[in-house]
């Protein structure tokens, strides 16, 4: 077994990926251990590495290095490509208010740790660390590290304190975030389930669901018009499945012509219903859906790169294969299927017709469940470059001595937002299944944390058992809590901000998911994932940001 224990000296790459890999193992396990609910999930990883850190020998620091920035662009990129979708529209209506409430926090804990740093005679490399640490932020900690190590005349032994003060804040930034949900909830006398309740009905009643409705012709002036002809038809934006003229029931296209007393299967919204049985005549009892054998509904993947961008009209199923488009639902949004709905790669369309015709029609839009769930790699790649490009773009910013740049964690973000926001790039599709985003998204920050505790292992237990590692848990617990409770008493006070949307904004702020699920577990519900998904790309990229330019100013 010689051959092992000399294995840093012989082989220290193979040996620096055998620790990474061990300490990925133990972190992951330490992780899993809950109490009440709450881990630490893959967060395990960076005390893990600490851990081995301190009593191991020492580990390559260039193979470190490497995994570590990767590991934060994987971690980074992936966050932006499912996030970016919604990141745009979230920025809309009630998201304004929320994401200007969560820049809020991010500048007030941005001004309080040099602050508390500068009273209390702390590192300016450790007050980087306290801050990324303070609001469990992985990302601004990955982009201060970089900017720091760009620096001349650093010393490795203070390269290595934002690490060793981010571990140190971080378990208490944990507990400080769920303290301060229930600080105010003690504060206003708050019934999570209660204002859970309240969120259902609310958002309830600003989405309408789909229905299905079948309408009689009673309207003499419709008489042998063609469907698409129907007044009003667009304006309702329903969609019609199915026409029985007699004894036939066939698929609704917008070439059908419609007599008097036929009779029509319409989808669409209760309003749009209402609109359009005023139009087209009244209401029946009659279900063709159950009473015509002849006639199916299908469930079909977008995935033929030809279709992706067409419009429901352009697509034109109904004229080429007899077969009706009623609903297409999109990530969890359910939609009528009206004429100017442009496709996208993975909508999920509902087609009704005869079955070899809907077997026709869905060849015709791909509904390949293996292109569904396979990765693009080429995309995926080209995104990466994109990142990297960006990241490392100098950028002059007024009143700083030098330019800043995104860096790995900024860089790589801002273009997953946006290549996920736009979806496609004529055949260059950036989509990738959630089970395999999560998985790299988990393998990346899973590398990133056994890097960084490997390398800040060492000095860790002397300095978290001394006078100013004490200091340095204070003082993150003070940059985690007042700018918490501050906001939060704003938004209850003055904005009468609902219980599950507050959770979710604090959460969603200090970009941390077990206090996202302490609230969803005394709500009963996942209400508060609304909010937290709404402000957690900007204020990532906020905090991103803010680090690069605390570490300038602390520098200069």
């Amino acid at each position: 077994m010689s051959w092992l224990f000399e294995l840093h000296k012989t082989q220290p790459i193979v040996f620096a990926i055998g620790m990474l890999a061990f300490v990925c193992v133990l972190g992951m396990a330490l992780g899993s251990v809950k109490f009440r609910g709450i881990g630490l999930g893959t967060a395990g990883v960076l005390f893990a590495g600490i851990l081995i850190g301190h009593f191991s020998e020492e580990v390559d620091h260039k193979t470190l290095s490497f995994v570590k920035e990767f590991g934060l662009i994987l971690f980074v990129f992936t966050i932006g490509l499912q996030l970016g979708p919604g990141f745009f529209a979230a920025l809309r209506q009630q998201g304004v208010k929320m994401n200007v409430l969560a820049a809020s926090i991010v500048v007030l804990g941005a001004i309080g740790a040099p602050l508390s740093g500068w009273l209390a005679g702390f590192d300016p490399a450790a007050v980087l660390g306290i801050f990324s640490g303070a609001s469990t932020n992985t990302p601004s900690l990955g982009a201060a590290a970089q900017t720091l190590g760009t620096m001349p005349g650093i010393s490795p032994d203070r390269l290595t304190l934002p690490a060793l003060a981010y571990a140190v804040t971080y378990p208490v930034a944990i507990v400080g975030i769920i303290g301060t949900l229930l600080l105010l909830k003690q504060i206003f006398r708050i019934d999570p389930v209660r204002e859970a309740a309240e969120f259902a009905a609310k958002n309830q009643r600003r989405i309408e669901p789909l229905e299905r409705r079948t309408l009689i012709v009673t309207n003499r002036n419709l008489e042998g018009i063609r469907l698409d002809a129907i007044p009003g038809r667009l304006e309702s934006g329903i969609t019609v499945s199915r026409i029985r003229h007699g004894e036939e029931t066939h698929a609704a296209t917008n070439a059908t012509t419609i007599h008097q007393d036929d009779l029509l299967v319409v989808v669409g919204t209760p309003t749009g219903l209402d609109q359009f049985e005023r139009v087209v005549g009244q209401r029946s009892d009659a279900d063709l859906v159950l009473s015509d054998n002849t006639l199916t509904t299908h469930r079909v993947f977008v995935t033929d790169r030809q279709v992706l961008g067409k419009t429901v009209s352009e697509l034109n199923l109904d004229d080429r294969f007899g077969v009706a488009v009623t609903r297409i639902t999109r990530a969890d949004l359910e939609m009528s299927a009206v004429p100017g709905l442009r496709l996208q790669f993975g909508d999920q369309v509902v087609i009704v017709g005869r079955e070899a015709d809907l077997d026709q029609a869905a060849i015709a839009v791909g509904n390949s469940l293996k292109e569904l769930n396979t990765t693009q790699f080429i995309p995926f790649f080209i995104g990466l470059v994109l990142g990297v490009i960006l990241g490392t773009m100098p950028i002059p910013f007024p009143g700083l001595p030098h330019p800043i740049s995104l860096g790995l964690a900024g860089g790589p973000l801002i273009v997953a937002l946006i290549l996920g926001r736009i979806g496609r790039i004529r055949r260059q599709v950036w989509h990738m299944p959630v089970n395999t985003n999560l998985a790299f998204r988990e393998f990346g920050i899973a590398l990133f944390f056994a890097a960084v505790g490997l390398t800040a292992g060492a000095n860790f237990f002397a300095t978290v058992f001394s006078a100013t590692g004490f200091k340095w848990l204070i003082t993150g617990a003070c940059v985690t809590v007042i700018p918490l409770v501050l906001v939060g008493i704003f938004a209850r006070v003055a904005l009468k901000m609902n219980f599950m949307d507050l959770s979710g904004l604090i959460a969603g702020s200090m970009t941390d998911p077990p206090a996202l699920a302490f609230a969803a577990n005394i709500a009963g519900s996942n209400a508060p994932a609304v909010g937290y998904a709404t402000v957690y790309p900007l204020t990532t990229l906020l905090r991103i940001l803010a680090a690069q330019i605390l570490a300038i100013l602390l520098f200069r």
